[in-house]
């Protein structure tokens, strides 16, 4: 459990380090700057980046209060440095909550941005009293550090018993996993967090036996030789309906390489999850509230 350790901390742990190289390295590109001093700033900036995708390319799997999680990262590339897609999760006093997003861009800025976003969900994710506030208040924080072109999609998700509630930033709707897929889209887009989205929080019925998929657009946007989208079909229902939660998302990952048939040309983020779910899925160590220390890996 080593990794969710890692990803619980993300924001407010080694990750954070990534950000301040980020600025750090920037900052080493003033004309005053000595090459060996930047280039000595580079080389840690990059050591960090790698450490961060090593946690990250290891599976998750556990359970948040009651919610079964099993996520999976994978960068477009083989050896890239962090890309822009981030995941998280809070045991809130208000239910399990889980933000799923994709900063626009793949290189390092994209990474600092999804640092960022990260952090300010792990630090109100706690306190916020919904998800409307939450949303908020992640849109305050990214829209300064945001130029003309830049923004970052996301969905919040909080369980309660008996469903989910979504905030759906102009990010790809969640899908539902049960008799048939469902997609639960927002009853108009909104637009990305750094450009002042109007949060509309939905509720959907989520049952025991259903599952709920979030997903960033490396799936969805997927293409196979012919240039055709990967579909969400039936397939794809017959694989999320495997009897573990792991087993599910590394089928559906088999459907997508399948029909790729090439490496990834976009990052993907993944986290399939359900309520109910306890034994045998491995417990996740507690989330702490701001202020408080929390693991990371070992």
């Amino acid at each position: 459990m080593e990794f969710i350790g890692a990803l619980l901390g993300y924001g407010c742990g080694f990750l954070t380090g990534l950000a301040c190289g980020v600025l750090a390295e920037r900052r080493s590109r003033t004309p005053s700057a000595v090459p060996d001093a930047h280039d000595a700033c580079a080389a840690a900036l990059g050591a960090v980046a790698h450490a961060a995708q090593r946690a990250l390319l290891q599976p998750l799997s556990g359970e948040l209060n009651g919610v079964g999680l099993a996520g999976r990262y994978r960068p477009a590339t083989e050896n890239a440095v962090l890309g822009g897609d981030l995941l998280n999760v809070a045991d809130s006093p208000y239910g399990p909550r889980v933000l799923i997003g994709d900063v626009r861009g793949h290189d390092l800025e994209a990474a600092r941005l999804a640092t960022l976003t990260i952090g300010c969900f792990r630090e109100h994710a706690f306190t916020a009293p919904d998800l409307v506030q939450l949303t908020r208040s992640l849109d305050e924080r990214l829209a300064p550090e945001l130029d003309s072109e830049g923004f970052v999609t996301a969905v919040l998700a909080e369980f309660a018993p008996g469903e989910v509630r979504l905030v759906n930033c102009g990010h790809p709707a969640p899908l539902r996993i049960g008799a048939r897929l469902d997609l639960l889209a927002p009853d108009e887009p909104g637009p990305p967090l750094g450009l002042q989205p109007v949060p509309c929080p939905q509720r959907f019925r989520l049952s025991a036996n259903e599952r709920l998929l979030l997903y960033t657009d490396g799936l969805i946007e997927a293409l196979d030789p012919d240039g055709d989208p990967f579909p969400l079909d039936e397939r794809v229902r017959e694989a999320l309906t495997r009897p573990t939660l792991d087993d599910a998302v590394e089928a559906l990952q088999d459907l997508l390489t399948a029909h790729t048939a090439a490496p990834l040309r976009d990052d993907l983020a993944l986290m399939l999850c359900q309520p109910g779910v306890r034994a045998p899925v491995p417990s996740v160590p507690a989330a702490r509230g701001p202020g408080e220390r929390t693991g990371g890996p070992s």
